[in-house]
């Protein structure tokens, strides 16, 4: 079982518990350090001490399970109004929303591109731009994050 995949287990109780819900968890190497990276969910939003009370509840847990042998930096954090889009469940709830996906290879000059999300199947995204359906593969598409216009 992946590193992520028993993190998740082990934090979704907690998570719960908190009054919020589990949108990710991601296990990364940034500039020579690991980050294990809790996201949280919330109606209305989530705010520190939503981080901060899972954070306490869950370090423990962490501690004595020890699903990481190495050293790493542990963060709760919002999964933020712009957030990755990663499982079928996470386009079905924002279908019909605005979000911006980003390419590995450009297309047309363009990596990135902003529209309306109407299909997401296996993999595959297809958004609305400018009145016409545009689908991305699964192996074209880098990242799939909402769009929020400030």
């Amino acid at each position: 079982m992946k590193i992520t995949e028993q993190v998740w287990q082990l934090a979704e109780p907690v998570v719960q518990g908190a009054g919020c819900s589990l949108w990710d968890v991601e296990y990364v190497r940034e500039g020579g350090e690991r980050f294990l990276r809790v996201y949280l969910d919330k109606p209305g939003g989530v705010n520190i001490s939503d981080c901060e009370a899972v954070s306490r509840a869950l370090d423990p847990i962490l501690d004595e399970a020890d699903p990481i042998p190495d050293r790493y930096n542990f963060e709760v954090c919002s999964a933020g109004l712009e957030r990755a889009l990663k499982r079928e469940s996470d386009f079905r709830q924002f279908m019909g929303s605005a979000v911006t996906v980003k390419l590995y290879k450009p297309q047309n000059g363009a990596k990135e591109f902003t529209g309306t999300l109407t299909g997401y199947e296996n993999g595959d995204v297809t958004l609305e731009l400018r009145g016409q359906a545009r689908t991305f593969t699964k192996a074209e598409v880098a990242q799939t994050r909402l769009h929020v216009d400030f």
